[in-house]
């Protein structure tokens, strides 16, 4: 068993001391001093100097030979013991938060920690040192939190980065990455950002969402969970088209859980956030180029390789570029069942952008070849969106029915009708089908997937 980490407390001169608590001549006799009331946070020189007692104190040649779970707990009690040797400095409740946050800025993300730590935050958005935003329940706000200095922001996106074998410097300023929650993180650093280092962390919860909280919360109707779980199940290709923060990667985790356990599924993004339950998994991500312009795997190249890879299904995490046509030939060369995600404000104008993608990818196609694939690959669109407030629904689930001519043909199936805001400036509505009868409910019953006759009868479903 290896010796215990030692440590020596350093002394605390009295010109110390007495500059720490104030000078005690203007007291009076008789009387207790009586402690200042505790912070929200402590001051960042005094937690700076009291890390740098804590790292003199320790006996660094040891620390090699020590798991992270023996580190954190040697280190705390390092950090207990010279808080106590210093008591008459700050409150019991003040050395707790000290200690607290010294392990934070050693293990963790330093001032991002507590943040991190909050159930109810679903974005952290960092302008600057000085300067932090919360999104807690679909509405903005600032928090208290804040970075001692641009350098000290700079080595905290340096500590996210280089986890996961990223890097950003002058001479490449801008990254994506992922915490090890998942969470997605994109940084830009100077000389792009002018006024300090912009971070901005899109939060996952601990445990997927599943359909249930989704019905929940009003943001789907049991109707179209059933129709979306059949059309999973049936390996129909299903495009999930949205905003920024509009809950794609949400709802493509969520209807990834209805893909049969006994299919092998091969998943592509840019920083790995879906958390797919099946036991046949192979996750792949893209990587950057290094210092020298090289060695950067882009999503297509790992697209076309994955098709090598014998996969039942291909869930590409987004796509924005080339790659878009690598996937519709894999939707059409026997891997059906694919989905994928893409930013469009609406169903149609996602399959316009789709085609704008795959003329990206440098052949010059006929654009009615395009639609062609397009039509022939795609299935559903399903539109998901943040509306006022915050709120966030899956607003319209459309059907590609062919092609009329050299233009692609669609319906709406479900579809929620935005009527107004309510006291809190919520946007509210209902939900509503069309009356229009899918044609790939044949399709379904020939999987051995029937669903209520009445399903598709022009009505209210929801109203919320």
């Amino acid at each position: 068993m290896p010796a215990p980490l030692t440590f020596k407390v350093p002394p605390m001169t009295i010109a110390e001391r007495d500059e720490r608590n104030g000078s005690s001549m203007d007291s009076r006799p008789g009387q207790r001093a009586t402690a200042p009331p505790p912070t929200k946070r402590i001051d960042d020189s005094i937690r700076c100097e009291f890390h740098a007692r804590l790292i003199a104190s320790l006996d660094l040649s040891k620390i090699g030979s020590r798991t992270d779970e023996e580190l954190r707990a040697e280190i705390r009690t390092a950090a207990e013991e010279l808080c106590r040797h210093s008591a008459n400095l700050m409150s019991s409740a003040e050395r707790e938060q000290l200690v607290n946050e010294v392990m934070d800025e050693t293990f963790g993300l330093g001032p991002l920690e507590p943040l991190l730590r909050d159930p109810t935050i679903s974005d952290i958005l960092v302008n600057g040192p000085r300067t932090v935003f919360v999104e807690r329940r679909g509405r903005l706000e600032k928090s208290d939190v804040t970075f001692s200095s641009d350098e000290h922001l700079l080595q905290i996106i340096q500590r996210i980065v280089s986890r996961v074998g990223r890097r950003v410097d002058a001479t490449s300023p801008m990254v994506d990455a992922r915490l090890a929650d998942g969470s997605r993180v994109n940084a830009i650093i100077a000389p792009l950002a002018l006024d300090g280092a912009l971070v901005s962390i899109r939060r996952f919860s601990a445990r997927p969402l599943k359909a249930e909280d989704l019905i929940s919360k009003k943001s789907i109707t049991p109707e179209m969970v059933e129709f979306l779980a059949g059309c999973v199940k049936s390996r129909q290709n299903i495009l999930i088209s949205g905003g920024t923060g509009s809950g794609k990667t949400t709802l493509l985790n969520m209807l990834s859980g209805y893909i049969p356990d006994d299919e092998r599924i091969a998943t592509i993004e840019d920083a790995a956030e879906l958390r797919l339950q099946q036991s046949h998994v192979v996750r792949m991500e893209t990587r950057p180029a290094n210092v020298e312009g090289q060695g950067a795997v882009s999503c297509r190249e790992l697209a076309r390789n994955a098709l090598r890879m014998r996969p039942d299904r291909l869930v590409v995490g987004e796509s924005r570029g080339p790659e878009a046509l690598d996937m519709l030939q894999a939707m059409n060369t026997g891997h059906d069942g694919s989905m994928t995600t893409l930013h469009a404000n609406d169903t149609r104008d996602a399959v316009s952008r789709l085609e704008m993608m795959v003329g990206m990818a440098g052949f010059d196609l006929p654009i009615w070849v395009i639609r062609r694939q397009i039509a022939s690959a795609v299935h559903l669109v399903v539109q998901a969106a943040r509306l006022t407030g915050g709120l966030r629904k899956v607003i319209k689930i459309s059907e590609i029915t062919g092609m009329e001519g050299e233009n692609i043909t669609m319906h709406d199936i479900f579809v929620f009708k935005q009527t107004g805001l309510d006291a809190n400036r919520n946007a509210t509505g209902y939900y509503y089908s069309t009356g229009i009868r899918p044609q790939c409910l044949d399709h379904l019953e020939a999987m051995g997937i029937k669903l209520p006759a009445n399903m598709f009868e022009r009505r209210t479903l929801m109203t919320c």
